[in-house]
Formats: structure tokens, sequence, C-alpha cells
């Protein structure tokens, strides 16, 4: 009996002793495990419980401005007043929206937008309904506070183009973040972010955008903003300062009225372009609030299309404002002696085909100079049948057509300067006579775009340097250097050739003979030279000649000549080119060489230079010289 306690002991202390060392092990794996997560592993579970408790935003820094020449606002920031609601407070979401919509009228698309991400969001998380409210509709919304629950308004920032549609072309417009743009930069991810989508806020986005700031913000397990620890600021996107002058560019835009068109006005030796339009126009403003299906509908079905940028995207035939460069082709090749005289009857006959002249009776004898001053057609058939396509493309090229003349914003269109090589790659057919006969006065397969003829005449009247023309005047604070844009290289061709074209432009303004006589600038010192041009968008059929050709106002729109004027001045001292493209306007000289006349006038007005010399000489006018 007493062997069989003993034995019982004996097994009870044993089993005492596994257990006791089991929960030994068990309270040393314990301890050990707490002492490597709050000792070994202390800084790294710290560093993982305080990201737990502050969440890191970033703050959308502001855009930098777009200012013209003279510091003058054309793409500002202005406070953008938005209505979020937030689903937890509201309780009753459809009838929330019932009642704001009384304020601010919501379209279903909009309702089922609203509730659509709130659903997706957590309870807490506030969802934009309107941005871009009026003080009206925030006054409104905060006076009835009461009666909508989770309702509040928030404040940030939008881009605001002060002008309108002034400029809109040359601006462009911000919108929304597209998933292709996204670069893995995370400020683009920000909801409400804006980033450039055309023109000079594309190309200038990098550097307009700035740089994101921070905020620390408190929040518990749930992601709820419990309080703001810290803000750090943003960098605010640089300035961009243009070329142009924002009042010259609204007299332009007024100047053509209801007309569709383009025009550029730019300094023949620096490039700067102090003016550039496209109308109709667009308002960038509503791009960055967001269009409606309607406003998107009738921009975009608008037969003169208000979103294409004419100025360099609107590919025209140059009409007889292209014998200029027939003219110096054949000077330069020494293929005619400008005194060379050829016969007008008002036609041209080669091979089957019959040229005709605009002026039906012709001109009779009639030279280089007052070929150009009466825009003779049958002369620059003539002499391009002789010169040749070739020589007359290379020369082309020389002054910016046929290939783009690197404007820095987007969508410029390269034109066309046909060769035979082009033709046969094209068409796979040769060259044909008559078509060298008819790329003579401008028609044909040849197009250029407004900035390219304003190009051409400027490196014409400054001496044949090849000048590149640009909008950009200053980048930030910076890059003043851009101020001082360097004279491109010499074109190669003699001072005698440009000479007698660049009078023979005069004349085609100022003599009486000349077919832009009525548009000329009467005010001394501020005259003009020029060339008138007419283009034609349909082919004239030999019955619609003798039946007699209608005039264009009895034609259809679409169906009507392009109307354009290239010109400089002041003849004494050429400073400004100009290029003026009316669609289906009719005839150059009665449509477009008034407007060139204008804006001529006006931008020497503007010219600082000109006022000063003006003042110093009591104010008698001269020409101007010097800085604009």
């Amino acid at each position: 009996m007493q062997r069989q306690d003993s034995d019982r002991i004996k097994l009870f202390s044993r089993r005492a002793a596994i257990l006791g060392g089991l929960k030994f092990a068990l309270m040393g794996s314990l301890i050990g495990r707490l002492y490597y997560l709050q000792v070994i592993e202390a800084e790294r579970y710290h560093t993982l419980a305080e990201e737990n408790r502050i969440s890191l935003r970033l703050l959308p820094p502001p855009r930098g401005r777009i200012l013209d020449r003279q510091g003058n606002p054309l793409a500002i920031n202005s406070r953008n007043y938005r209505a979020l609601v937030v689903r937890e407070e509201a309780n009753d979401m459809p009838g929330t929206l019932d009642a704001l919509g009384q304020i601010i009228p919501l379209s279903p698309g909009e309702r089922q937008r609203v509730v659509r991400e709130a659903m997706r969001r957590r309870s807490f998380v506030p969802v934009t309904v309107r941005e871009n409210l009026g003080w009206r509709e925030v006054a409104q919304i905060e006076v009835n506070a009461p009666d909508l629950p989770g309702v509040s308004i928030d404040v940030g920032q939008s881009r605001y183009y002060p002008h309108g549609e002034l400029a809109a072309h040359v601006l462009g417009y911000v919108a929304a973040v597209s998933e292709a743009e996204l670069t893995g930069d995370p400020v683009l991810e920000l909801p409400g972010f804006r980033v450039g989508k055309s023109g000079i806020e594309k190309t200038y986005d990098p550097l307009l955008r700035g740089k994101a700031g921070n905020a620390q913000l408190e929040v518990n397990a749930l992601g709820r903003i419990i309080r703001e620890l810290s803000r750090q600021e943003g960098e605010a996107g640089s300035d961009v300062t243009l070329t142009l002058d924002v009042e010259l560019q609204r007299f332009a835009t007024q100047r053509f009225g209801g007309e569709s068109g383009a025009a550029v006005v730019l300094d023949v030796h620096t490039g700067e372009i102090l003016a550039m339009v496209s109308t109709p126009s667009f308002d960038p403003n509503a791009f960055n609030r967001g269009l409606s299906a309607e406003e998107w509908k009738g921009l975009s079905t608008n037969p003169m299309a208000p979103l294409i940028n004419k100025a360099t995207a609107g590919q025209y035939a140059p009409g007889s404002t292209f014998k200029m460069m027939v003219a110096l082709a054949a000077l330069e090749g020494g293929i005619v002696d400008p005194q060379q005289k050829f016969f007008c009857p008002g036609y041209l006959d080669l091979g089957n085909a019959r040229f005709h002249c605009w002026k039906k009776q012709g001109h009779g004898w009639i030279d280089m100079y007052n070929g150009i001053v009466q825009s003779c057609d049958v002369y620059f058939y003539e002499l391009a049948r002789r010169v040749g396509i070739d020589r007359i493309a290379a020369m082309a090229q020389r002054f910016g057509l046929g290939e783009p003349v690197g404007i820095e914003i987007p969508g410029e269109r390269a034109g066309l300067v046909p060769t035979r090589d082009w033709k046969r790659a094209a068409t796979g057919v040769a060259w044909q006579p008559g078509e060298t006969v008819v790329v003579g006065i401008g028609q044909g397969y040849i197009l250029a775009t407004p900035l390219q003829l304003a190009t051409m005449i400027a490196r014409l009247v400054n001496g044949g340097a090849a000048i590149v023309p640009r909008l950009t005047r200053r980048l930030g604070p910076e890059r003043a250097a851009l101020e001082r844009p360097r004279e491109g290289p010499r074109l190669g061709v003699t001072e005698s050739s440009l000479r007698l074209v660049r009078t023979a432009m005069e004349g085609v303004v100022n003599s009486p003979r000349g077919t832009a006589y009525r548009a000329r600038i009467a005010e001394k010192g501020m005259e003009m030279g020029g060339k008138t041009g007419t283009s034609q968008v349909r082919r004239i059929t030999r019955a619609e000649r003798e039946q007699g050709v209608k005039k264009n106002e009895q034609l259809p729109w679409e169906e009507r000549d392009h109307a354009l004027f290239v010109g400089f001045a002041p003849v004494s001292a050429p400073r400004y080119a100009a290029a003026v493209v009316v669609e289906h306007g009719g005839g150059g000289s009665a449509v477009a060489a008034p407007i060139a006349r204008d804006l001529l006038i006006e931008t020497q007005r503007r010219d600082p230079s000109r006022s000063r010399v003006i003042a110093g000489l009591g104010g008698e006018r001269d020409a101007p010289r010097g800085g604009g």
C-alpha cells in the first residue's frame, strides 16, 4: 500500500515537472516574443503605428499664370467654390439632393453620378456635387444650410481665362487628367486636378504645374480625419510670358467681325508674334468647368470649325500671294530679265487646256513689276512654265513653306509645296506641265497656313534672314534670356532680287493700278506694302465661264473663294508682317486687304519705340525703329 502511494507521488511529481516545464517554456516563449516585439522591433512597429495614425495628403500647387508681353494676365487661377455632400451626415441622400436641386438645378446624370460616387466611397468621405459655383449660389446654399444636411461649401482653385474666347487657340485649355496621361506622378491622381490639353497650356504644362505640397492629417483606424497636424504648401508653377499683345489681339478679333478666318502679325526681325487670331473661337473656361452635350455638339458641328486654330492648322491655296516666290525663283535662277515683257490677252493656251487670267480682257504687254502690282495671272503662268516646279518649290521652302515653322503650340500643319518626286510618290503619276502653270498663281496642289505666309513675308522684307516665329517671351523669372532672340541665318537670296519684289509689293498698295490701292495707308510714315490673293475652292468649268461665272455672293458660303492678303509696314523700314485669310470671303483686295491694313496701322500705333520718336519730334511721325 505504501509502495503504491510512493509510486503515485513519483508519477504526480514527474507530471508536475513536465507540466511546469511546459508552462516555463511557454512563458519563456511569450517573454521572448514580447521582448522581440517591444525591444528589438520596437522602432519598426512604432513607425507602423504612426503611419496608421498619420495620413499624408498631397496639396495641389497653384498653376503658373500666362501673361501677354505687357504683363497682362491671359490665364490665372480663381477661387473655385464647390458644393460637397457627406453621405453619413445627409441621412436621406435623395431628399438632400432634391433640396439642393432647388438652388442649383441638377440633371439626372449629375444626380446619378453623385449617388454612385457616394456609395462607392466611405460614408464620411465628401463627394463633389458641383464646381465653379457663383457667389449667389454659394450664398443661397449657406443660408439654407439647416435644410441641407451633409451639404457644405469648399473653396479651391480653378483655371480662369479672363478674356474668354480671346487668344483661346494660343492659350489652349485645361481639363481633368485622362488615364493615358497618368505618368506615376501622384499629383496627377488628385481629385479635380487639371492638366493642359492644348496650346501653351499643354506645351508648358510641366512648368506651369509646379510642385505639390503636403498636409499631415491625424486619422482613426477607419480613415476619418481627426485633425490637421502640419501643412507644407507646394511650389507654385512658373509664369509664362508670351509675345502677344492682348489689346492688339482684341482689335484683330473684333476687326474680323463674324467672318471665319485667321490673321498673324509678327516682328520681321525677331519673329515675335504680336497677334494670332483664329475666328470663330471658343471659351476655354467651358472646357475647364466641363462642356455639356449641347455645347460640345454646337462646337464640333459648326461649319466654321471654331475648335481649329486656322492660323497654324488651316491649310489654304495661297493664290496670288505666292507669286513673289515664283518671281524670286525666276530672278535668282537667271531665267528672265525683270524688264522682259509677256503679252496677256486674258488667257494662256497650253496644249488642249486654256488657263484664264482674272482680268478677262487681259493686261496687254506687262513686265515683272507690273505683273506683281496688277497680279497678272498670264504673266505668272508663263514665268512658272519657264522656271519649272522644282526651282519654284526650292525657293518656297527657303521662305518657310512646305514644313512646320516650329511654333511652340501643338497641332501645326506643314502645308504642301509640291514637286515632281512628291507627286509620283503620292499618286504614282508623273508631273504635268499644266500643273506647274497652276502652281505659278498659287493654286493646284500647293497649300500654306497663315503663319507660314506671314513668315514668308517677314523673311522677304527683313533682308532675307530666316527668322523663326515664336510665341514665348519668358519662361519663369530665370529664363529672361528668351527676350533677346537671334536673327536666323541668311537665305542666300540677293538683295537686288528682294528689293525688286519688295518694291513691287509697295506698288500693289500704293500705285493707282495696284490691286490693293483702295486699302492703302494714307498716314505718312506708316505706309504698307503687300499682295492680294484670291483662292478658288472649286473648279470653274468651261460651261460656267461661257454662261457667266456667278459672283461670290451668289454662291453658297462654302463654295465662295477664300480672300487673302500678305503685307508689311512701314515701307521705309519694314518692321511688321501680317497675313490675313478670310474663309470664303471673296476677293482679297476687297475683304482681306482692309483687315490687314487696319491691323498694321494699330500695330504701328502701339509700338512704344514709335511713340518715343513722335514725342521727341514734337508730334511729327517717323518710321518706327527699335523694340516693341
